[in-house]
């Protein structure tokens, strides 16, 4: 991992985020192209003891953080950007005793939206736990200020 201005940015947001300390979660990279966190596997995140799978409230949690903080990755300056609307399709369980994986980029960034889109995997990402969307408000001074908005627009997406 590089000790770019980007990657300094998410490791400080994250740190910040209490659950996500308890949880133990990571910056594994971060760059202008997206933002991948690391959730450790412990028992304490186990939703069925008999098989070991990790809850599925965790790689929500995950997912929406990695959402969350990918804004650091597209905006000039650090801005407070709120949960509008997540939504996560689970692809299959994750493997017991392995570690879960976020990634998460910003494809459409707007004056007063930013939209986010990504998925959570373990050991391969093209093969992925769930995939996420999100939709996130800024709250930051460029919110609503009648400035250009920041456009960016990746993949294709519109």
């Amino acid at each position: 991992m590089s000790d770019s201005p980007i990657v300094a940015r998410a490791q400080r947001f994250l740190s910040v985020l209490r659950h996500c300390q308890v949880l133990g979660m990571s910056v594994h990279s971060a760059d202008a192209q997206g933002l991948i966190l690391r959730l450790p596997y412990s028992p304490q995140i186990v939703g069925n003891p008999e098989t070991g799978v990790i809850h599925g409230g965790a790689i929500t949690t995950l997912m929406d953080t990695t959402c969350g903080i990918s804004t650091v990755c597209v905006l000039p300056e650090f801005e407070i950007c709120p949960t509008l609307d997540l939504r996560i399709d689970y692809m299959r369980p994750a493997e017991p005793n392995k570690d879960v994986f976020g990634f998460a980029e910003c494809y459409r960034v707007t004056e007063n939206i930013i939209f986010t889109r990504g998925y959570a995997y373990q050991d391969n990402p093209d093969e992925p736990i769930a995939h996420v969307v999100g939709a996130f408000m800024r709250m930051g001074k460029h919110a609503q200020s009648g400035k250009p908005a920041t456009s960016s627009v990746k993949g294709g997406g519109q």
